[in-house]
């Protein structure tokens, strides 16, 4: 596994994901910075509220994500990067080149499913 490379696109994607944030209205953590304006009228105001529920939403998992690589940098700081949080095993290099994040092998995963 290319520890450098996977550093690299862990930041890349924590830059990404900060300014996806930051395009939403939203801090790191996940909080809107900004107040949502109502209208007089009902039918804004109920536009309004759905239109802040689908925000809320769309920052909620930002800021998951934006969690799980923050962890996968963590993972890579204390050199537990690519070893199943489960098991200890080595994790597939193929499953983190698509998925950075893992923290599971892939049998481990799959066990956790179920």
């Amino acid at each position: 596994m290319n520890i450098d490379g996977a550093i690299t696109a862990l930041k890349q994607e924590r830059e990404k994901l900060v300014r996806q944030l930051a395009d939403m209205g939203a801090t790191e953590q996940g909080e809107l910075t900004g107040d949502v304006e109502y209208s007089d009228g009902f039918a804004d105001a109920a536009a309004a509220t759905a239109e802040r529920s689908e925000v809320l939403g769309i920052v909620e998992n930002l800021a998951k994500l934006l969690a799980d690589v923050d962890q996968a940098l963590g993972r890579v700081d204390d050199g537990t990067y690519g070893l199943c949080k489960n098991c200890g095993k080595e994790i597939g290099a193929d499953r983190m080149e698509f998925r950075p994040t893992s923290r599971y092998c892939i049998d481990c995963k799959a066990r956790r499913a179920i």
